[in-house]
């Protein structure tokens, strides 16, 4: 009787200690969050924001020089000689606002590249404009679908498949933990699928967010999604409970932030601006633009970016499955795992003995049902184990 006290303190002190142990992957997490989301988002600025000036005479060049002086870094001023060149960089995306002055002075923006970057440049060039005393004219040359008045659909559908798709790596790591390798790669590509598709109807009837190219939209998608499952799924031998973080850390943290679908490099702090060039978030950001909006330049670099990260978790998964092989080379059988993968409790493996002796030595009724309930205990054992890992995983 006096052991029962004693008992539930040491269980409730084991518990507190699960509990606390586990509080380090959300706030982990939250430091993670906030640096990133803050870091990138918190305070943008313009820095080497491309611009052109419209026109070949002495006025252009001094007004040109004034906008690269008094700026002291935020923009990138050239001059070009007529207003179809201007056109030209912003349909190809080398610059992000093109000022025509005069009586009537005009700004040409492209929307569809960055709304926040077309907002920074008119902002610049009315303050200009008044200066002239003269109202300015905004026109956009290259709009996006009536479906995304802000151009940031594209960013907000990238978030729904990358949830979608690091979410599908929990279930398949956890819940398919049992399963060989083969089958869970297999799984993720039908996912990625699966989620490709869901994106494509977000995108396209549902919401508008693009008029046509929505089957080049669905390709990079399930490019996009194909490279994080495989890539998750792969990490997940190594990882285990930690693969929640690791996979947020890469396609949330960093993904979401460098994507340039809210704010371009150009108003980011530099590092962001670097994780832009090659990231995968970027590589559907961009590349989706390029291909509904930008006649397909600079396509080809972005699809490289998406098949690159594709490649990435192909290696990874390669590499999975040889550490994988070589655990179940290197365990002797009598500790080879049970059907989810780990070994019994010792108090399980004891009593199965236990049971199994009886059994032989007698067959009893009394002995069968100690084992059936031994079995039912290690079937729950494993059970909560995965759930738990899914829940983990998930970040729940």
């Amino acid at each position: 009787m006096s052991t029962g006290p004693s008992a539930a303190a040491g269980s409730t002190a084991a518990a507190l200690r699960h509990v606390l142990s586990h509080l380090v992957t959300p706030l982990l997490m939250c430091v993670g969050m906030g640096l990133a989301y803050l870091g990138a988002f918190h305070a943008p600025e313009p820095h080497d924001l491309r611009v052109d000036v419209v026109g070949s005479g002495p006025s252009t060049q001094v007004l040109a020089q004034t906008l690269q002086d008094k700026g002291d870094g935020a923009l990138s001023v050239r001059t070009v000689p007529d207003r179809a060149t201007a056109a030209d960089h912003l349909r190809t995306q080398e610059s992000y606002g093109a000022y025509l002055p005069g009586r009537s002075p005009e700004l040409l923006v492209a929307t569809a590249s960055s709304d926040t970057s077309a907002t920074v440049v008119q902002k610049v060039f009315t303050e200009v404009a008044a200066g002239q005393g003269a109202p300015l004219k905004v026109t956009d040359t290259v709009p996006t679908a009536d479906g995304d008045p802000t151009g940031q659909g594209i960013f907000f559908l990238l978030v729904a498949v990358s949830i979608g798709s690091y979410a599908s790596v929990a279930v398949i790591g956890g819940a398919g933990a049992v399963l060989a390798l083969r089958i869970r790669a297999g799984l993720a590509v039908a996912a990625s699928f699966v989620v490709s598709v869901i994106g494509a109807v977000f995108a396209g009837p549902l919401f508008g967010l693009v008029d046509h190219g929505l089957g080049g939209l669905w390709a990079m998608a399930w490019l996009y999604s194909a490279g994080i499952l495989l890539i998750g799924v792969g990490l997940h031998t190594f990882l285990k409970r930690w693969t929640t973080l690791g996979v947020m850390v890469l396609f949330v943290m960093l993904n979401f932030t460098s994507s340039g679908g809210i704010f371009r490099p150009e108003l980011q702090p530099g590092f962001f601006g670097a994780l832009h060039s090659f990231w995968n978030g970027a590589g559907f950001v961009e590349g989706v633009r390029s291909h509904v909006y930008f006649g397909g330049h600079a396509l080809g670099r972005n699809v490289l970016v998406l098949a690159l990260w594709f490649v990435a978790g192909l290696v990874v998964t390669a590499l999975a499955g040889l550490a994988e092989r070589r655990r179940r080379d290197a365990a002797p059988a009598t500790g080879v795992a049970s059907a989810a993968g780990g070994r019994r409790p010792a108090a399980v493996e004891e009593a199965g003995a236990q049971a199994g002796a009886g059994t032989g030595a007698q067959g009893g009724p009394e002995e069968q049902a100690r084992s059936e309930a031994v079995s039912s205990s290690t079937e729950v054992s494993n059970e909560a184990s995965v759930e738990e890992e899914m829940e983990e995983t998930v970040g729940v």
